[in-house]
């Protein structure tokens, strides 16, 4: 359930012509033993594996989504600096599906858990046994005044690689782009992948140095964080970056609106003693990240915690009210870092909570929060920042290569080569898991 504001015009007709093609096999109510909302990572991935879990008996699967295609959303950043080629990262939903797997291309509206149903926009009635629920997040390109309409005008050098519309614009401005000021904004609050915006910065000053313009231009990152990254570790890395190469930190800085026409983007300074102090900025050059919020129907329904995510408790992935709800990914409660890398460490800690509720149990298995962020910072240099709960570094080649705040060229083809191979052929699959490679890790917590 991949969609932004930008592309709704977009989006609605194909989804009323797919409705109309499934027609004649979409009953008006349908029952299932588990359903699954969202078809992304998160939702396929669990499907597949809990579609190969032998404990898993009487198998009886839907997932409910209604997008045709299935995105590598992690190589979005590839494709906008030249890296890949877009429809490398794209797949019919109907090839990603795991066999033996329902699909229903339909539009969940309501969440009714006390009658383990869901209602649809489509007007079909789905009820479970099980539900787990993964439909992503909102990319809010609207939340910013000014930016839909800058991101349609291919004059405006403003772009974004937070959506597959707008992602090969990026590489075009990158190209063009000679001489002048350049802004790299990143939003205040939650959003997926939180080191993609400064990816393609780094990205984009290499791709200048090759092509010996990087003195001529001036370069700004606007965060609405008070640091670099999240992680202490990689922000004090990322920052001696950031004064090495040149780049102004504008930090605190919230993107609020943008004037494509007069080449002005404004911010909102979040700092405490500027009392919501707006600051104008002119620039030749604008790479936005949009804010980004849970999807409305998930922040008004009743599994929604008060911050609109689906309110799950951080270890097990159980909903902490309805004990036959689950859910992982970007649409959950859990509070770590939103990324495809997280979702290897969470699915079998759900799908091993599942098994056990399933039979009457309580659910043992604990989710560490790992997560990790191969964090380009040049071509042929990439820091993997791994880490869990707390802000704790969590790294899987430490202890053969030395701390993983150092950029390196394996770690660079790691994602730009293998992470996107694995993708495809492992992970969608259900046979990737992450650190622990092709081997289903023990998720059980040990006994001290």
């Amino acid at each position: 359930m991949a969609g932004t504001a930008v592309l709704r015009p977009l989006i609605r007709a194909p989804i009323r012509r797919v409705a109309r093609t499934y027609a004649t096999s979409i009953p008006a109510k349908a029952h299932h033993r588990v359903v699954i909302v969202g078809g992304g990572t998160a939702g396929v991935t669990v499907a597949a594996q809990l579609q190969k879990t032998p404990e898993f008996e009487n198998k009886d699967i839907a997932i409910l989504d209604p997008v045709l295609l299935h995105h590598y959303q992690p190589g979005w950043t590839l494709v906008g600096s030249g890296l890949k080629q877009l429809d490398s990262m794209i797949k019919p939903m109907s090839t990603v599906i795991p066999q033996g797997v329902k699909h229903y291309p339909l539009r969940v509206s309501t969440f009714d858990p006390e009658n383990n149903a869901i209602k649809t926009s489509e007007g079909v009635d789905v009820s479970y046994d099980y539900l787990i629920v993964a439909p992503g997040l909102e990319t809010n390109f609207a939340g910013v005044p000014g930016l839909e309409s800058a991101l349609r005008d291919p004059t405006s050098q403003v772009s974004s690689i937070y959506s597959d519309k707008t992602v090969e614009q990026v590489w075009k401005n990158i190209q063009s782009f000679k001489k002048g000021q350049a802004i790299f904004t990143q939003p205040a609050g939650v959003i997926k992948c939180a080191g993609a915006p400064q990816k393609i910065m780094w990205m984009a000053l290499s791709q200048w140095k090759r092509d010996g313009v990087r003195d001529n231009i001036n370069t700004a990152f606007a965060t609405g964080a008070a640091a670099m990254f999240a992680v202490p570790k990689y922000a004090q890395a990322l920052e001696e970056l950031r004064k090495q190469r040149n780049v102004e930190g504008l930090f605190q800085h919230n993107l609020v609106k943008v004037d494509s026409k007069n080449k002005v983007a404004t911010f909102k300074n979040l700092a405490e003693s500027a009392n919501g102090a707006l600051v104008e900025r002119e620039f030749d050059f604008l790479h936005v990240v949009p804010p980004q919020k849970p999807w409305d129907w998930v922040a008004k329904s009743k599994l929604a915690d008060a911050a609109g995510w689906v309110d799950v408790d951080k270890s097990t992935t159980q909903h902490n009210k309805f004990k036959n709800v689950f859910s992982l990914g970007d649409a959950s409660s859990l509070p770590n870092s939103k990324t495809a890398a997280a979702i290897t460490s969470q699915a079998p800690v759900l799908i091993d909570n599942l098994l056990a509720v399933m039979k009457g149990k309580e659910p043992k298995a604990s989710y560490d929060g790992y997560a990790s962020c191969p964090l380009l910072t040049g071509h042929g240099e990439l820091m993997l920042c791994e880490f869990k709960y707390g802000g704790v570094p969590k790294e899987t080649f430490a202890s053969i290569l030395g701390g993983q705040e150092t950029p390196r060229k394996f770690f660079y083809h790691l994602k730009k080569d293998f992470f996107p191979y694995v993708y495809w052929n492992y992970f969608v699959k259900g046979n990737w898991y992450g650190p622990s490679g092709f081997s289903k890790p023990d998720v059980t917590p040990k006994q001290s």
